[in-house]
Order: structure tokens, then sequence, then C-alpha cells
């Protein structure tokens, strides 16, 4: 018997948790925390045991497959790249590249190749559009940021190890580790927060995992956080509250703020919140006292219709009181190592200009270079110039993640050319003509790319690979070669590592360093060269030998166990990257959306509204095939009041119909006082139920797709993101 033990870093979530993995005889046999890891210190969820069984999954795709009709058949890579290239080529050559698309799923930015080689395949490609998951996470984060302060990936996030008063909401860290938010332990260090006499609210329609570990729990109506934040605003200038700190000199428009927020009274919204207006001043007056504070919000305050002014008000509020660039406050991490994708945007560099173009069926304008998600299925099953005709995508499963999902499933069945890369046979690959699988996280190193950027403390680790893929390409080569398929170059023609020497040249420029000495310096390609200039062209590097004690990837490798650089540090000045180097706090067009959040605040609504969730032990769609996980009790159900239940006529465990316009589903009831009244719950990532797919264990606990509940046309006109959040919806027994 032959066993190893292992370090490594969990791939899986911003919490990055540190492993421990024992091997015996070629098999994980144990995951536990990594006690000396300088990050996690022991901490492990749940999914983080799990990456073995996700390893060693039989229904895992190791070897390329071609389909035809509803035929899979096994091939080796360069037939599997042969068939990509004729199929690329055919569509180009009858309809032009412009019927090529692609979509990115959620996976990309925790996987070691994508996250970083994504980007080169969108420079290669030069795709017209290109869909994401990021519609239905967090855009509206991406466009405030790019406002307020330059870059689309400069978010903010809580400094929580060293707040005494935390306001989260829309967030769940019990379930997600956090989220745009990098902290390991996070319950843990709620409790801190308790333990040196601080505070931590949540404000959430469910009482929440953390809420139940929180001082104060504060229901609110899904869709209506803009207005609640507006109404704090309102009492920090009606009490004289504001204080802008050490960042008054960069900050203009608190004047438009003010006048903006006059309307907004708690007494106003609170019918509209359903929180009481006493409850608002009390929150308003102890955020505002408090030396040491942060806002939070998270996805729940993004998939709304009001997702764009939610993100920015959680910005205004921690800023007009003194809580931003400061400990304690909201901050911006500091990455050992630079992310690829936080480099600066040329089309940023004259302030954010919307609506360069349309979608073609509806005319969305696009938003950062997106529209929701949602036009996909629109944009495949729509004839006219521009149709897509063409799919790739990456890592993501939109017919379970996509709103409107009932239609681009069957809409994915008309495209001539449908090329998946990704590890599942599921619910949107089973559509494709080629499926090209990728590496498993222990098949792969690691070394996150774009997480540090919200990351609490300056922390990092690089871990090497466990098990020998043999000569199986890895996601970036892969990535690559479509890339340089899409731009019209044949197979046989693509130079794969002299397309890698042109990207990291590229890159090492930017940074100021001589490509030439990057490239000797940096032995080997793809990404594993590219991390080592990240690190040595970060803050602490050691530019290839001009800072001697500074660090580089081998710096890593012979500190198996990370190295931390120490807490966040204010660097909003460092940040900033506006065409003024100031901060608009009162951007036109978010202040121009105002007027629309008003009429919702007048407007007034009976029945009830739907909300999505998440598990502790789910991670969207991709982590229900694995047993120890979805094993137990049902967790796709309908999280609904008692109150709520008797009117409907619904009884716990009996089956209900759930409808809104855009669909009807049938799901076990599920009768809590956790839901405030009016709201009920689905959560999200379920719908295993379709043919052809090889998901053996996820299809036993199938669960419903709450996105076939999701109306395409609901979401925030100013950020193009979904509104999952705040559904109507009619409840009645099945």
């Amino acid at each position: 018997m032959k066993s190893s033990t292992h370090f490594r870093t969990c791939p899986l979530c911003e919490a990055m948790c540190g492993l421990e993995v024992q091997v015996t005889d070629g098999r994980v046999t144990r995951i536990r925390g990594d006690r000396e890891d300088v990050w996690s210190k022991g901490y492990l969820c749940p999914k983080g045991t799990a990456l073995g069984a996700l390893h060693h999954d039989p229904d895992r795709i190791r070897v390329p497959m071609i389909r035809t009709g509803d035929q899979w058949e096994e091939v080796d890579w360069a037939t599997a790249f042969a068939k990509c290239d004729e199929l690329i080529a055919g569509v180009i050559e009858r309809h032009s590249k412009d019927a090529i698309s692609c979509y990115i799923g959620n996976p990309t930015a925790h996987n070691f190749s994508l996250g970083r080689y994504v980007g080169l395949f969108i420079g290669l490609s030069q795709l017209p559009v290109v869909y994401s998951a990021g519609t239905v996470d967090q855009w509206p984060k991406n466009l405030t940021s790019a406002l307020l302060y330059g870059g689309m990936w400069s978010i903010p996030t809580p400094d929580v190890p060293r707040t005494d008063y935390w306001i989260v909401m829309g967030g769940n860290p019990q379930a997600s580790q956090g989220s745009l938010l990098a902290c390991a332990d996070i319950l843990g260090e709620l409790d801190g927060i308790k333990a040196r006499g601080g505070k931590v609210v949540v404000i959430d329609p469910r009482r929440t995992g953390t809420a139940d570990r929180a001082d104060e729990w504060i229901p609110i109506v899904p869709g209506t956080d803009a207005a609640f934040l507006m109404a704090m605003v309102n009492v920090l200038f009606e009490e004289d509250l504001v204080q802008l700190g050490d960042v008054a000199d960069l900050i203009d428009g608190v004047d438009a703020v003010r006048a903006a927020a006059a309307d907004f009274s708690p007494e106003h919204v609170e019918q509209t919140t359903r929180i009481p207006a006493d409850v608002i001043r009390r929150i308003t007056r102890e955020f505002a006292s408090t030396p040491r504070a942060a806002l939070y919000g998270r996805i729940g305050t993004c998939n709304q219709e009001f997702g764009t002014l939610a993100s920015w008000l959680v910005d205004v509020v921690n800023i007009l009181t003194g809580h931003f660039d400061t400990p304690g406050g909201i901050m911006f991490g500091k990455p050992i190592a630079w992310g690829v994708g936080s480099l600066p945007n040329p089309e940023l560099a004259d302030g954010v200009q919307l609506g360069k173009w349309k979608s073609r069926v509806r005319g969305i304008p696009e938003v950062l270079g997106q529209v929701p998600v949602s036009c996909m299925a629109e944009e495949i099953d729509t004839p006219g110039p521009g149709q897509i005709k063409a799919l790739i995508t990456i890592a993501g499963n939109p017919v379970i993640s996509a709103p409107g999902a009932a239609r681009l499933d069957a809409a994915l069945d008309e495209l001539e050319c449908m090329i998946s890369l990704d590890n599942a046979l599921n619910e949107t690959t089973r559509h494709a003509h080629v499926l090209l699988p990728g590496l498993s996280a222990l098949e792969q190193p690691h070394f996150d790319d774009l997480i540090p950027m919200w990351q609490v403390r300056s922390a990092a680790r690089f871990t090497d690979v466990i098990f020998d893929a043999g000569d199986r390409p890895a996601e970036w080569e892969i990535l690559t070669r479509l890339g340089a398929m899409c731009a019209g170059m044949r197979d046989a023609d693509i130079d794969v590592a002299m397309l890698d020497d042109g990207f990291f040249g590229a890159l090492a420029e930017a940074q100021g360093v001589e490509p030439s000495v990057a490239l000797a310096g940096s032995p080997g390609i793809g990404p594993l060269r590219l991390l080592d200039l990240q690190i040595r062209t970060g803050p602490w590097g050691d530019r290839y030998g001009d800072v001697p004690d500074g660090l580089s990837l081998q710096s890593f490798r012979d500190a198996p166990h990370g190295i931390d650089q120490g807490p966040m540090v204010p660097r909003v000045r460092e940040i900033l990257a506006t065409p003024d180097g100031r901060i608009d706090l009162a951007p036109a067009i978010v202040l121009a959306d105002l007027p629309r959040l008003a009429a919702r605040v007048e407007r007034t609504e009976d029945g009830l509204v739907l909300t999505s969730r998440r598990h502790l032990r789910s991670n969207n769609s991709w982590m229900h095939n694995v047993s120890i996980l979805v094993k137990g009790k049902d967790r796709c159900t309908l999280l609904i009041h008692p109150d709520d239940a008797t009117a409907a006529g619904v009884t716990h465990g009996d089956l209900a119909r759930v409808s809104s316009e855009a669909g009807t589903v049938e799901i076990a009831v599920e009768v809590s006082d956790e839901m405030m009244p009016g709201v009920v719950s689905l959560p999200h990532g379920w719908g295993h139920d379709k043919a052809g797919t090889r998901m053996s264990v996820a299809r036993e606990h199938a669960g419903v797709n709450n996105n076939l509940l999701a109306p395409v046309d609901f979401y925030d006109p100013l950020s193009n993101n979904a509104a999952v959040n705040g559904i109507p919806v009619e409840v009645i027994p099945a």
C-alpha cells in the first residue's frame, strides 16, 4: 500500500481553504483542513472534503466525445479538434464570424487555466457578443465599481476581522462562505465580532444560517433594498451624521446624493420594505456612530430589479459614514499576484460608456460588453442576420442557470455548431456536437487569480498537481486553440506555443518587464509561467532579480502552507482609475434610475414573491453529482411561511404548484417561519431531470429548476443583470 500526503488550496469558492489530502494507492482516502495553512488555519466546509469524489466520479468526462444524433462516440484529441475545426469553419463560411458566440460559466473564475486564459480566448476570437454568468451574479457590482473607481473588478469588500458592526444584506456567508468577499471561517469571524462587543445585523427576506448566528435579523421585501438604503442616506443627512473621513478630498457629488435622498424618508419606505421607520433610523445611527463598521451587499442585492441602485448605495452608505478604505470598513484587497482580469481596461480610459451596441432581437443596450444572458435563447432561435449559429460554452450550464431556461434548452438543438469545454455531460452540454473535457481540480495546479482582489489578508499559497493527467491538454491549451479557430485559423496552422509566447510577452511588457527577460526568467509555457510573472511583478515580487528578497513562484514552492503579507491596507488612491482621478458619488446614469425606484415605493404589491437560495453543500448546479453532498434531507423544497401556506392551502411535505408569468413547477412544500410572510424561496442550481445527461447521482436528486419561473424581461436595466429575486408567483396545491 502506497500512501502520500499533499497540501492544496480548495478551488471551489472565495474561502480558498487549505487542504491536507491523503492519497492511498492512487485514490483520495481523506481530506481535512490544513491546520498550518497561513490563511484558513484548518477551517474547511463540506464541499472541500468532496474534491476526491469529484476527481474519481465515474460520470466525469475524461475523453473527448462527438455527438451524432443521440449517440456519443469517444474520440482522440486530434479527431475532436478536427471536428471543432470543421464545424467552426463551416459556420464562418456560411454565415460569417458574426454567427459565433460563447457562454462563460462561473467555474471559470476558480480554475487555474480558465481564469488566466479566457481573456486570450476572447482576444483571439473577437466574437461580437459574449454571454456569461456575470449577468446573473454580480454585474451591478462591476458597473458601480467601474463608475465609482474606474475598474469593473475594483470591488471593495468588508474588513470582517477588524469590524465591530457588520450589516449583511442579500448575502448568506454561512452557505456561500462569502461572495466577492474572501475570508476564511467567516462564521468564526462573525462570532469574533460579537465576542469583542460588536454587532452583526442581517437584512434578508429569510432567516438564513448567517442570520441565526447574528445579533439581529431584519426581514425585507425582495427588491426593495435600494429603498431601504436610500432611507439610510436620508437619515445620515437629516441627522448630520455624514463624515467622509480620510477620503473627503477625493469625493464629488455629495450634495447631489443629499438631494436625491430627500424624498426617501424611513416613514415613506417602511410600507414598501416592511421595515419600520424607527428600525431604519436606529440601524443608521448605530452604523454611523461605530468607528469600525462595514455594510456588505451581495447576490440578493445584485440579481433584482434595482441591482445597480442597491449596489451603488452600499458603497455610498459606507463612504458617507467614513467606513470606506479604512480598517474595519470596506477596503480593497492587495493581491500578492495581480490578476489578469484586474488589468486596466482601455475601454474605461475615458469613463464608462454604455450602449455601444444593442442586442439584435430585443435591442437591449450593452453594459460593459454584455447583454442579459436571457437574450441568448432568442438570439439562437430568431432568424435573421446575426443569428447565432455556433456556440461555445466554457464551464457553464446555462440551461439550469439562465432565466427563460426552457426556451434556451429548446433553442440549443437548432445550432449548427455547439462545442462545450466541460467535465460533465449535463443539461447544457448534452446539446453539444463536441464535448472537450478539462482536467479535474486535482490534476492541475492552483493559485487563485481574481479572488484575492477582495481578500481580507494578502495571503496566498501555490499547490501543485496530485494526479498526473498524462498527455491530456489543459484548459488553457483548448481555449487558445478554439479562440484561434474562431478567428478564422485552421487547426493545422495553429501554433499554441507561439500564441502563448505572444500573450505572455504582452503581459510582461504591460508590467514594465522586457519580454525577453521574462521569457528567459520564467521557463515553461502556459499558466505556470504566467503565475510566476504575476508574483514577480506584484507588490512583493522580485521583478526578475531587481528586488533580491522579493517573491517568485519558487518562494511559494518553498512554503507549502502559504505566505501571508498581512491585512488589507488603505489603497483607494492607488486603485482609483477614473478619468479625473476622483470618486463621483452621484453618477448621472445611476441618478437617472431613481424615478423608477420612487415609482416602486408608491406601488402596492399583493401576493407572493419568489427568492432564490443556496445550501452549504451545494455549489450552483455542479456539485449535485456527489453522493455525500446530496444525501439526507431533500433540500430542493419550496420554503413558505405558515400563514402563507394556510392561505394558499398547501401543507408541509405535500406538492405545490408554483407559477409565474414564465412557467410552472411542482415541488415539495417546506413550511417554516424562517421565511418572512409574503415571500417564498426555491434553491437555484437544480432541475437534473433531462434525458441524455450522464449525471447519475444528480438525476436521483433532480429537484426543479427555479429559472423556469424567471421571466426573461425581468432584469435590472442599468446593469443588464437578471432579476431572479422578487418574482411574483402564485402557489396552489398540486
